[in-house]
């Protein structure tokens, strides 16, 4: 980031001090004086055939000057000319070709004369020519057969335009031919090829040259050229050497190159001065060479020399005289070299040195002018004198030529004249008009501009253009009325500007310049203002952007407030792209998705009308790099190779590493593995390879940005074939059968293979039984099963690699087991403890390992409600299971219901299945406190009583001892009379209150009650009929219509009300589980919001949780197990009053239940489905049998001895089949069971057996199934006295599906 000021104001002072100099020797128009040329034609004039020629000629003079014209060094009559017209009141010629005037005609040397009585001004010598355009002659081409290597020019030979031609080659397609460092084009036209190649064979080559001035193309006859290589080269010569040119005796092979272009050692060259100097060297050879340039004894100028036509011309432009001297260029390939030395010569076109300058004199003054010039060779110079060689112009007393000068001393009026004065060469002349004018004046001050405005700390040029003749002396004064300034930081210059170097604010002010001669004074007041320099106070700054991000540059400037700056921003000092990409508002610059070509240097310019400021920042443009290219592999190894690579363009973030890849095109095609991560400083890395792989590679580039694209992959690599490496992995042994042990382990991918023939050894031997291995060879298989082994019995395993090469080395030894059968003993000493009416607590003695029979998983323990107290709830049970796993032979049981009896056995199960189970144990949960009633209405309301009914507790959780109701009366203003206590028997379910106030709300709180306490409360609120009208207003409630309450209790009140302080909420019950815990409170007084603190009794951050209504409990979820927990409950608008707080701790982690997919909905949905579709069926059944028809099912069930119902059938998935006769019988359980009472493993696996053993199962109280298990499990024999069930519509439904 950088910030420029305009030096505009420094570097001006001398060019306006140059300027005021001429302006001041300018002579007023409305005084007399002799003619100045101001504009004319160029020297050399090249016209359009197509336009009319115009020769300019302006001059300014007093009195106004005439015009006149030679032509080819004789007076042109322009009135005998009716194609020539001189413009009015100029010297501009106008030549109509347009109406049949011929330009030719007109070609030549012109030169102008403007006249008056004070003096003659002569124009430059003007060359009008008409500018050509000349067409090719016509010429036989004939076809070019050259064989392949050797040199070839193609010539072009242009026409000779004026001006010059612009000469390029294209095909017939009108497409550019490519040009490269082999095949180029020269500054002649020619093309040069260094040696043809077969894709230079084409039938058409044609030179095209271009005039631009007269905007026309012209092309040379078309060449065809046909390389031949050598298998072609005896053909072509015999079939065509008769009607064909044919370049190349013999074939060309390599060679040391030579010069096509000079074809000599050594050449001259000359070149003016200021002009550009172009050098062309082209060689020939095989390979192409490649062109170096260097000057003797000197270094080429680094700052304008250029190289161009692939290195094969050397340009230089500004030449100066240090440019002579000798150029070398030398062509090189791996034979040899050659070179061409170029003697540059520099002459020069005369230029001025002094150029003469009009002089203003008065009579009896002295002066001179100086007209110095130079060149090479050295011009000479000549004087004429109003357009007359000044030999032959009248003697002058006055008057004296000395070479380059003419000195003048003491003129008179008549001395006025214009002189010329000529410098020229064989390159060249310069021609200028000076005049002396005689005059005597007055001075005046030709003042244009009478306010200066400069920044502060700049130089401030106060100019006072003035005439006079004799010259006037100029005076400066600061204001109107003081002293004269002198030095001390004023400057004064010869043509009346003051300078002061460095203005400061208290140089402003009003300065008056004053100019006097022998004729008179004259004065004028200027004025000058110092303004604060603009700057900017906030630069862009330097941005690193990723590619499509956005970038944003800041300018923010600090001005003078009389100034307005502009404020612009460049790229690389040009305009901003127009592009809406490229966003300006005021002060910023922001850019959109920005590529790689928005890099460069934006720069802040804010302009006023007196100063200039710049800053620049630079955006640089990053992104993940270019893909790598070029890969190649060298040093071919058995197990390595090399791989070189040449990096992409980083795109401005260092590459920090390259990551190798490798495709396996024989094992695994198409897919792209990782092979190793090198330096992002290397370009190469040593491979190591498996055998038996052929192998591609390929190169990604890292950045910080990201990943490059892949590269294109490298050409492909076959490793030898070997030995395996490595034997399989993950070897194991795990019986699926009591009497196998299945052996199993990872295939070995083909790419470890290391060779064709890939096989394994499997061996094994029963641990401390056998002493020798048993051993097998498989292939293509990734396990084998050994067939009768014992059950669970330990056994030593390994498997070993192979292929057509050899073994793999030893594998290592793996211990595996046997299959595993059920476990034959049930857990002993089941022993229960309640711990409260929630939660209980199991434990039992471990199982001998002996009789497990497999790997012990765990233990599971059974549970489920038996008859329930009351005999009222005779509904299925549902059967809870709860898994314990490992050894552990104790826990919990959580979520019972208080005042329940429940049953319990527990299984041990290893990964057969589990063992019997253990003797059921009875055990019965403590009451606990009662669930609110489920309902409270207002079913009557009267002026003075409200007639009160609800419904028990849908869990009473033991034996209801009586209800208590309370209620309180609410005023208008809040305010609450005493509660009132009421206990009401619990076989009575409502309740009228008498002697209550007319239209007073009122709020009761209900709750029952059993030996442990109160259960949760419900609430309702009441208004009392309003005595007018006659008509009681709408219950409120639910709303229903009253309920008739038989024989209700009656209880009368004589409320008073009166402030009463709230009655803070009591903790009466919590009953906790594992992760939770259930808080319960007592509560009397307003309604009000509750909230729940609790923190672990060993921290001090409690943790609060709102409750969402007026309930009075509260569940806490989340709770580490086993944790003592402080509780408080809080009332939220009466929190100042205190609070109730108590303890309570959270029960062991438990293994968590498994879910009953019984009691699932979309179970349910599933059965009933099952269900209808079997109706269904059983309904077409008994309709076509009824019919009297008789079907296969008959017919099939005649030979069977069995009449029962048969299973479907596997294979085609139809019915068993059944007999009339057996239409009546009641289905039997055990249809699907076979006579050895025994479930067989392909049988279906919806037996009733599978179900009572189920981990989920749901039965009714009297045993009968209604649910499903979870998953399948291998069957158990089943006992003959568990299949006498009565039948079931589950039974039915399984004897069919």
């Amino acid at each position: 980031m950088q910030e420029k000021k305009s030096t505009f104001p420094k570097r001006a002072s001398l060019v306006l001090f140059l300027c005021q100099v001429i302006t001041a020797l300018e002579v007023p128009l409305d005084l007399l004086q002799p003619p100045t040329i101001t504009h004319q034609s160029p020297k050399n004039y090249i016209v359009d055939p197509r336009e009319s020629i115009v020769i300019q000629c302006e001059a300014k003079g007093k009195p106004p000057p005439s015009f006149s014209w030679t032509r080819n060094g004789t007076h042109f009559d322009i009135d005998k000319d009716p194609y020539v017209t001189m413009k009015q009141n100029s010297g501009t010629l106008v030549i109509n070709t347009m109406n049949g005037a011929r330009v030719e005609a007109y070609e030549g040397e012109y030169q102008c004369t403007a006249r008056n009585d004070r003096g003659s001004a002569l124009s430059n010598n003007i060359v009008v020519r008409q500018s050509r355009s000349p067409l090719w002659t016509k010429e036989k081409i004939e076809p070019i057969v050259i064989q392949q290597g050797v040199p070839l020019v193609l010539p072009c030979n242009p026409p000779k335009g004026l001006p010059p031609p612009i000469i390029f080659w294209m095909d017939n397609s009108f497409q550019k031919l490519p040009q490269n460092k082999r095949v180029s084009q020269g500054l002649n036209g020619d093309l040069y090829f260094s040696n043809v190649q077969p894709e230079d064979t084409r039938d058409f080559y044609i030179c095209y040259a271009r005039f631009n001035l007269t905007q026309t193309i012209h092309q040379k006859q078309p060449i065809s050229l046909k390389v031949l290589s050598m298998d072609g080269l005896n053909e072509t010569i015999a079939a065509n050497l008769s009607d064909t040119e044919f370049y190349g005796d013999s074939p060309a092979g390599e060679r040391r190159p030579s010069m096509l272009f000079p074809n000599n050692t050594t050449s001259n060259k000359t070149v003016l001065l200021g002009e550009v100097l172009l050098l062309e060297c082209i060689a020939e050879g095989l390979p192409t060479p490649e062109i170096h340039w260097r000057k003797e004894s000197a270094d080429l100028p680094a700052n304008r020399v250029f190289y161009e036509n692939f290195n094969k011309t050397l340009k230089i432009i500004d030449v100066t005289e240090a440019d002579a001297g000798k150029y070398k260029c030398i062509g090189r390939n791996i034979l040899g070299t050659t070179h061409h030395i170029i003697t540059v010569t520099v002459k020069a076109a005369p230029y001025w040195i002094t150029p003469p300058r009009n002089i203003v004199l008065s009579p009896g003054e002295d002066g001179s002018l100086t007209c110095r010039a130079s060149g090479s060779p050295t011009p000479s110079i000549t004087w004429l004198i109003n357009g007359v060689s000044i030999e032959l112009a009248p003697t002058d007393a006055s008057r004296r030529v000395d070479g380059d000068t003419i000195m003048f001393s003491k003129v008179q009026d008549g001395a006025t004249a214009v002189y010329q004065c000529n410098a020229s060469n064989k390159y060249g002349y310069l021609l200028a008009n000076a005049f002396v004018n005689v005059i005597a004046e007055p001075p005046r001050i030709m003042m244009s501009k009478h306010v200066y405005k400069v920044i502060a700390n700049n130089v401030a040029l106060l100019h006072c253009p003035f005439f006079g003749s004799p010259k006037p002396e100029i005076k400066w004064f600061k204001g109107a009325h003081g002293s004269v300034l002198h030095g001390n930081g004023y400057v004064f210059h010869d043509n009346g500007t003051l300078e002061i170097p460095v203005a400061q604010k208290d140089s402003s002010g009003n300065y008056t310049c004053v100019a006097t001669n022998s004729f008179g004074s004259v004065k004028d007041m200027i004025g000058l203002q110092i303004k604060d320099p603009t700057m900017i106070i906030k630069q862009p700054e330097y941005r690193v952007i990723q590619r499509y991000g956005s970038a944003h540059f800041e300018c923010r400037v600090k001005h003078d407030p009389t100034l307005k700056p502009v404020v612009i921003w460049l790229k690389d000092n040009t305009e901003l792209p127009n592009d809406e990409r490229f966003k300006v508002t005021k002060g910023h610059l922001t850019i959109k998705n920005v590529t790689e070509k928005d890099e460069g240097t934006y720069t802040c310019v804010a302009n006023t009308d007196l100063d200039t400021v710049s800053a620049s920042a630079v955006l640089t443009v990053v992104d993940r790099p270019d893909h790598p290219f070029d890969l190649e592999l060298t040093d071919h190894l058995e197990r390595s190779v090399q791989l070189s690579w040449v990096p992409g363009d980083d795109n401005n973030s260092p590459i920090t590493n390259f990551i190798i890849e490798y495709e396996d095109t024989m094992h695994d095609p198409g897919t792209w593995h990782f092979l190793t991560k090198v330096s992002g400083t290397q370009t190469t890395a040593r491979l190591n390879l498996s055998p038996f792989v052929n192998y591609s590679f390929r190169v990604i580039a890292v950045n910080e940005f990201g990943r490059s694209e892949p590269s294109e992959s490298s050409e492909q690599y076959m490793t030898k074939p070997a030995e395996p490496d490595k034997n399989p992995s993950g070897v194991k042994g795990v019986g699926t059968e009591p009497d196998n042990l299945v052996i199993a382990w990872e295939s070995i991918k083909g790419f470890d293979s290391n060779g064709p023939g890939l096989q394994y050894k499997v061996s094994w031997r029963q641990k401390d039984f056998d002493d020798e291995w048993t051993s097998i060879i498989v292939a293509n298989v990734s396990k084998y099963i050994v067939s009768g082994t014992p059950t669970f019995e330990p056994y030593e395993i390994k498997v070993q690699a192979l292929n057509d090469i050899g073994y793999a080395p030893d594998p290592s030894v793996v211990i595996g087991y046997s299959g595993e059968d059920l476990p034959m003993t049930a857990p002993s000493n089941v022993e229960l403890e309640v711990i409260n009416n929630t939660l209980a607590k199991v434990q039992w003695d471990s199982v001998p390992s002996t009789s497990i029979r497999g790997h012990l998983q765990g233990y599971r323990v059974y549970y489920w409600k038996a008859e329930n107290h009351t005999k009222r709830n005779k509904r299925h049970m549902e059967k809870r299971m709860l898994t314990f796993h490992g050894n552990k032979t104790h826990g919990m049981l959580p979520g019972l219901e208080p005042y329940t009896s429940y049953i319990l056995n527990v299984r041990v199960f290893n990964g057969k299945g589990e063992g019997p189970p253990s003797t059921d144990k009875y055990f019965e949960t403590p009451e606990g406190v009662p669930s609110a009633p489920l309902k409270l209405d207002v079913v009557e309301r009267t002026i003075e009583s409200l007639t009160l009914m609800w419904k028990p507790p849908a869990h009473p959780n033991g034996v209801l001892t009586h209800y208590t109701l309370i209620f309180q009366s609410i005023n208008a203003t809040h305010e609450l009379s005493p509660p009132v206590e009421i206990t009401v028997p619990t076989n009575e379910t409502s309740l009228v209150l008498r002697n209550l106030n007319q239209s007073t709300r009122y709020k009761f709180y209900l709750y029952a009650h059993t030996v442990v306490g109160p259960g949760i409360q419900i609430t309702q609120e009441a208004i009392t009929v309003l005595d007018q009208a006659g008509i009681p207003p709408p219950a409120v409630g639910t709303g229903k219509e009253p309920l008739s309450a038989t024989s209700p209790a009656m209880h009368t009140v004589s409320p008073t009300h009166y402030k009463v302080r709230p009655i803070l909420p009591r903790i009466k019950n919590i009953t906790s589980a594992e992760t939770s815990a259930t808080i319960i409170w007592d509560y009397e007084g307003p309604e009000v919001k509750f909230y729940i603190k609790y923190v672990e009794i060993s921290k001090e951050d409690w943790k609060k949780e709102f409750v969402n209504d007026t309930r009075s409990f509260y569940v806490l979820k989340g709770l580490t197990p086993g944790t003592s927990y402080k509780v408080r409950v809080v009332a939220d608008e009466f929190s100042d009053y205190g609070v109730s707080e108590d303890s309570f701790q959270t029960g062991p982690a438990m293994a968590s239940r498994q879910v009953d997919i019984a009691t699932q909905g979309w179970f349910i949905g599933l059965m009933c489905a099952v269900a209808l579709l079997i109706l269904v069926l059983l309904i077409i059944c008994f309709i076509r049998r009824n019919k009297g028809g008789k079907y296969p099912v008959k017919e099939k069930e005649d030979a069977h001895a069995d009449p029962e119902i048969q299973p479907m059938k596997e294979d085609d998935g139809t019915f068993g089949e059944y007999s009339d006769a057996e239409d009546h019988k009641p289905l039997k359980k055990g249809s699907r069971t076979p006579s050895d009472r025994t479930v067989k493993k392909d049988d279906s696996d919806d037996s009733l057996v599978d179900y009572g053993e189920g981990v989920n199962g749901q039965f009714n109280e009297d045993g009968s199934f209604i649910g499903q298990y979870s998953g399948k499990k291998e069957k158990e024999p089943v006992e003959g006295n568990e299949s006498s069930e009565a039948p079931s519509p589950v039974n039915a439904m399984n004897s069919f599906v």
